[in-house]
């Protein structure tokens, strides 16, 4: 058996000559510009009590909120990672995070957490 259809799960094949087959894609989701997000700041442990500071609220790309991160953890001069619609910077820079963000147009607020 070939591989060659093995992505098309759901199919109904036709006899009608001019029928193309078309493959479902993802959509990107796009990146809503800065003044239109609503983004939140948190203060957060890890296990072994270290400190972090989770930034929630990001409605985009994974690219666009990769580099933010990246500018983000620049800023700070820490480590951290962006993944799942979060940015985690280590140690507490809520402060630093919300001017940071404020001076390039984001809303954002410091949460509970």
């Amino acid at each position: 058996m070939s591989n060659k259809n093995k992505n098309r799960q759901g199919v109904v094949y036709s006899t009608d000559t001019h029928f193309s087959y078309e493959e479902y894609t993802e959509e990107t989701a796009s990146t809503l510009p800065p003044q239109q997000q609503q983004l939140k700041i948190y203060l957060d442990r890890k296990a072994g009590g270290k400190m972090l500071t989770r930034i929630t609220g990001f409605i985009g790309s994974d690219q666009d909120l990769s580099a933010l991160g990246t500018s983000l953890k620049k800023h700070c001069g820490v480590g951290g990672s962006a993944k799942d619609m979060e940015i985690l910077i280590q140690g507490d820079f809520r402060d630093k995070a919300m001017t940071f963000l404020s001076n390039l147009g984001y809303k954002c607020k410091k949460a509970g957490g």
